[in-house]
């Protein structure tokens, strides 16, 4: 039987396509690489997993090109490498699909594909491109329309551009940093398809994920990074269990059930009636929508992403207007008043976009948690901010959220994801909302750092809050909610209480409550 862990001189007897070797790159007060080895073999899907911040996308941005490292060095196909940009790299055939979208919302989706290559002569030929597009998206079953803006679309969409992009360019070696973050579970099935069917072709992939079962699922070998060091190379992914997986990423057990205690909800704090909105196409997004959340309660919304989600956190928290209905919360109408009318009257938000709406990347931590008291005392001081009331606050948030950071004083862009959700949770959390709504909180974190937000929501719940939960992880859904309503296009097609994946899996394809028990009966 053939070592499952191979010394690196020995891995070209594998038929290795990738062989990083000693791999070692800092940052400022920061070794986010400490002598790393990976290796990459032909034909598999390789998945490399650990917690936030423990160096996963470094090692991945060095072989992408993006990044250069300090030392070590990198063969590809037996030869060795110095990528300088992200062209060298896709020129040996390296594509990287980033967790943050590299695209540009001014332009379409094909332009968006076609930026970067050297045929200028595509901008008057864009007709004829926008159905090669559209094509190469029905072949792999990433529909998206290749005419729309970037800005136009949802997150999920926006991350099936990016795997069009690198599936264009025709990658042999493709790295997928969190591809399925914001994939509903069908299509998480058709993206797997995808991933065998090019692996089958020869093709070779790394796959950084946090989910667990997803890993098991699809990987041929597993590798676990642990504060920039290898705590387990090239593993069997059946050899493996996700308990065990867990303890190699975050360093202890981990609880996979949560100890959610039964209460009774108390008055109705946001109710939502009639509501209809457009998206930012001008098309109806929002038809009709009707619902109610309790004090108490934890409200989850289930939908394939793009289905009128995002358009009703944002109507609810005042960043989009309503065409028609009524919103209230504890029984004042909040309908297209601005979020800070909102937030004055106990609104929190957790928006789905961590970097761009949740935080500023550029501003402190302190700066970050600030956001909704730098007006009020005692960090307001007139017309001034206390400094030092605030950098106090701040460390107070910082001790009790459990967030990992050198000083208050760090950029949020610096923290790793686990660690900005944490700031963000703390900022809206800290001011004691009768309204929290959660949209995707645990997105793209490690199993650590998902269990202690679903802890801090669950804490929160028993403090007698109302949560609107929008999640399009059903397992998080159904674990955390009293009540799960699902969506589609725009409209609540019934609601679940006990939890049923395969009803709120037909659901979410848009089969109406009344008819399922219908079947069922």
């Amino acid at each position: 039987m053939d070592d499952p862990n191979p010394p690196f001189n020995q891995t070209s007897e594998k038929n290795s396509v990738v062989e990083m070797h000693g791999i070692v790159k800092h940052f400022p007060g920061v070794l986010a690489n400490d002598q790393v080895d990976f290796t990459l073999y032909k034909g598999e899907i390789h998945a490399l997993l650990g917690e936030n911040g423990a160096g996963k996308s470094t090692l991945m941005n060095i072989l992408a090109g993006l990044y250069r490292p300090d030392s070590g060095t990198i063969m590809v196909r037996g030869k060795k490498v110095n990528f300088h940009s992200p062209r060298d790299a896709i020129q040996v055939g390296i594509g990287m699909i980033h967790q943050h979208f590299m695209l540009v919302p001014s332009q379409t989706v094909t332009e968006n594909i076609l930026l970067g290559l050297n045929d200028p002569r595509f901008l008057m030929k864009l007709p004829e491109y926008d159905q090669v597009v559209k094509d190469l998206g029905e072949r792999f079953g990433l529909k998206v329309d290749p005419r729309a803006k970037v800005w136009q679309l949802s997150v999920g969409e926006q991350q099936r551009v990016e795997i069009l992009k690198m599936l264009y360019r025709g990658v042999d070696i493709l790295v997928m940093d969190e591809p399925t973050a914001v994939l509903a579970p069908q299509e998480i099935e058709l993206l797997f398809r995808t991933l065998r069917k090019m692996v089958s072709e020869g093709k070779s992939i790394i796959f950084i994920s946090h989910k667990l079962p997803e890993v098991m699922e699809i990987a041929d070998r597993v590798s676990v990074l642990s504060k920039g060091k290898v705590t387990a190379a090239g593993i069997p992914a059946k050899d493996v269990t996700i308990q065990k997986l867990a303890r190699l990423m975050v360093g202890r057990e981990v609880l996979f059930r949560l100890d959610k205690k039964r209460q009774e909800p108390g008055p109705i704090v946001l109710a939502v009636e009639d509501l209809n909105a457009d998206n930012d196409k001008g098309l109806p997004a929002l038809q009709g929508v009707s619902l109610n959340v309790r004090a108490g309660e934890i409200v989850g919304l289930a939908g394939v992403a793009g289905n009128g989600q995002r358009e009703l956190a944002q109507v609810i928290t005042g960043l989009r207007k309503c065409n028609k209905g009524k919103i209230f919360l504890n029984g004042e109408e909040i309908t297209n008043q601005s979020a800070g009318y909102s937030i004055q009257r106990g609104l929190g938000h957790i928006p789905e976009d961590r970097t761009q709406v949740g935080t500023s990347p550029n501003l402190s931590v302190t700066d970050n948690v600030i956001m909704k008291k730098y007006c009020q005392p005692p960090i307001a001081r007139g017309w001034l901010i206390d400094m030092n009331q605030a950098v106090n606050f701040a460390n107070q948030l910082k001790d009790t959220y459990e967030i990992i950071v050198p000083s208050v004083q760090t950029p949020a862009r610096l923290l790793s994801g686990g660690n900005l959700q944490r700031v963000i949770l703390a900022r809206e959390i800290s001011g004691n909302p009768k309204l929290l709504v959660a949209v995707q909180p645990t997105r793209g974190l490690d199993v650590g750092a998902i269990e202690g937000i679903q802890r801090l929501l669950l804490k929160q719940r028993e403090a007698g809050s109302a949560i609107l939960l929008i999640s399009e992880e059903l397992e998080e859904l159904v674990s955390l909610s009293d009540r799960i309503l699902v969506i589609y296009e725009g409209k609540i097609m019934g609601e679940v209480q006990d939890g049923d994946l395969e009803t709120i899996g037909l659901m979410m394809t848009g089969t109406p409550l009344e008819k399922i028990q219908k079947g069922v009966g």
